[in-house]
């Protein structure tokens, strides 16, 4: 089939369109209710269906013949070693750790949040998850203890799964005294943590509460997959929010296996048997879609990796995975591909390996620039594609579609919307805008299945959050365009969540940390451009009169707290004190305006600027480093 064959079917017909595709998936009993949709604006697909996604991912790969197959393939430079899981084995790993949570009492319904670093145990714990219907919720391992805790009463985990650490190139990070900090500040109580402890730090546990992961779980009963219906949650996924609040994203468990299916196959050109390889971690939603569940469901296997693109260790470790697991396609942020280029711009450590196996790559979770885009496809000989979607969508918006003859790729767009979704650009009054004319970046409902339908336990701040500002569309949050020719432009966020190397975090939190500072009387925190990382906050403080701390050690005390209090992912490095904030006669500050200023843009100062005398002040104390 065609791209234009496809993308207009799915349109006029969506019914039809998604029951061809739900029955590439192997239901306990097929679904006849294909979409319903809600007098909110929301939907369901495939309300009647039930299905289990682990057995989806592990048993019916097991069914299929592919049992002994690799399924997931994992390297950890960290700590050198090296494991392949069939998929046998894996189902069999599973099994047994579901059992040991349902002897817990660990069910249907129950949260189970997962504290940890990228080992083969964090997939199997999400897996064993959806085998028993418990919804998991993964946090980035790392991640600060006050996040953490909030996190804990939002999800209300009947089971917590942690390791004792994870590894960095030149450290490692103890997670259970992160924990136990979080514990202490959460008001939720679960009834039972468990700790993988890893070899390289061994860590304590509190007597009475804490179980030893290893030792409880190996005389455990394997536990077949529950049968649920397509609309029971399959996890939670939190990503910031601009009140501070972080929003549970829901998945469900139909939807997203009819999503992640087509994915595999249309986008990303991936069949039983290829070598697959998601580059990122469990705690992100690409963790989720294209580490465990999309390539496991397509019978692929996955490449599971702890490690980083450089100083793991160098420049070359993204090369030497390719040749050694003869890896198909693979995913990554274009952070991790500047860091590459930075190190080693002429492709050296790259013409050391063969890189026959590769058939594409794609980039997503920021804007991939031309200069990365063109050095990429230069230095590797192999096709670069741009795409776009959400924590919120699952899978992508917009991509070339490598199984849809005529998609087409264009350089400088994340390209067109792929099957199933209606991306349009409107301006503030609703008004559909021209093709060339920037606005909101919205998509008509319904949208297609795998899409966030609610927040967990908030269904009204989703439904102001997504749909009450464009009647009968999802507001994606994002700005750009589209061309004559339905090629998307992304611009940026239309918010204030900046995107720091494929994480999106909110400044309006870090703002709620600075401005708690004893001295500081008000601030402004934005994101600015960086080489690598994409955008990376810069603060910018008024301090109270008086204040009698050296500029140097107030800056240190606000990176402190940054670190402290949202973690060190939030790359909260720069601080300028200034002696006022650019304000409209409302008082609003113009973070909009002190961003294009930051960056060198050029920006005509507004005209409710209650003084435009304070911009060449800024601009002085930015100049000046």
């Amino acid at each position: 089939m065609t791209y234009q064959h496809d993308y207009q079917r799915s349109l006029a017909d969506p019914v039809g369109f998604w029951a061809e595709q739900a029955r590439q998936v192997a239901w306990f009993r097929a679904p006849t209710q294909v979409l319903c949709e809600r007098a909110d604006g929301t939907h369901q697909w495939f309300a009647d269906g039930r299905l289990n996604t682990s057995f989806l991912a592990l048993d019916h790969q097991v069914e299929q013949g592919r049992g002994e197959q690799t399924a997931l393939a994992y390297d950890s430079p960290v700590s050198g070693s090296q494991q392949r899981f069939s998929f046998r084995q894996l189902r069999n790993e599973v099994a047994r750790l579901a059992g040991w949570m349902r002897a817990l009492g660990v069910g249907k319904g129950d949260t189970v949040l997962l504290y940890l670093p990228m080992i083969p145990q964090a997939a199997m714990a999400m897996l064993a998850c959806a085998r028993l219907g418990a919804v998991h919720s993964v946090v980035f391992g790392g991640f600060a203890a006050h996040e953490l805790a909030v996190r804990i009463d939002d999800a209300q985990p009947a089971l917590i799964l942690t390791a004792s650490c994870g590894l960095e190139f030149d450290r490692v990070v103890a997670y259970k005294p992160l924990l136990d900090k979080a514990l202490e500040l959460a008001r939720h109580r679960p009834r039972h943590i468990a700790v993988w402890q890893r070899p390289q730090l061994a860590a304590s546990l509190v007597p009475g509460r804490d179980l030893d992961w290893q030792r409880e779980v190996q005389d455990a009963q394997p536990a077949a997959p529950v049968e649920l219906a397509s609309g029971d949650p399959l996890y939670i996924m939190y990503t910031s929010g601009t009140t501070g609040r972080p929003k549970g994203i829901v998945r469900d468990n139909g939807g997203h296996a009819v999503a992640l299916r087509f994915a595999l196959d249309k986008v990303y050109g991936m069949a039983a048997g290829d070598v697959w390889w998601g580059i990122s971690d469990v705690g992100w939603v690409v963790g989720h879609s294209l580490i465990v569940y999309g390539p496991l469901m397509a019978g692929c296997t996955s490449v599971f990796y702890e490690g980083k693109p450089v100083r793991t260790p160098d420049a070359g470790s993204y090369w030497r995975i390719i040749e050694q697991y003869r890896v198909n396609a693979l995913f990554c942020a274009p952070t991790a591909m500047r860091a590459i280029r930075k190190e080693d711009p002429e492709g050296r450590l790259l013409s050391r390996h063969d890189l026959g196996s590769l058939r594409r790559l794609y980039l997503a979770g920021e804007k991939l620039d031309s200069s990365t885009h063109a050095w990429l496809e230069s230095v590797t000989g192999k096709p670069v594609h741009d795409h776009w979607w959400q924590t919120e969508t699952g899978w992508p918006v917009t991509a070339p579609c490598a199984h849809l003859d005529g998609s087409g790729a264009r350089t400088g767009s994340s390209n067109r919307a792929v099957p199933g979704y209606a991306v349009r650009v409107m301006d503030e009054q609703g008004h559909v805008q021209a093709p060339g004319q920037q606005g909101d970046i919205v998509i008509a409902l319904p949208l297609p299945p795998g899409c966030c339908q609610t927040l967990w336990r908030d269904h009204e701040r989703y439904l102001q959050a997504y749909l009450a500002a464009y009647p009968g569309h999802y507001h994606t949050g994002d700005g750009g365009y589209l061309d004559e020719d339905g090629f998307v432009y992304i611009m940026g966020r239309t918010d204030d969540v900046i995107n720091v190397a494929g994480h999106r975090l909110s400044t309006g939190e870090m703002e709620d940390v600075v401005a708690l500072h004893p001295q500081v009387a008000e601030c402004a925190v934005f994101g600015v451009r960086d080489e690598i990382k994409g955008q990376v906050p810069l603060a910018l403080v008024v301090l109270k009169d008086g204040a009698p701390l050296e500029t140097r050690q107030l800056q240190a005390e606000l990176v402190a707290r940054v670190r402290e209090q949202i973690g060190a992912l939030a790359c909260f490095h720069r601080v300028r004190v200034v002696k006022r904030l650019p304000k409209t006669r409302s008082g609003k500050i113009l973070r909009a305006v002190l961003r294009k200023l930051a960056d060198g843009e050029a920006f005509a100062p507004p005209s409710t600027l209650d003084d435009p005398a304070i911009l060449q002040e800024i601009a002085a104390v930015l100049a000046a480093g």
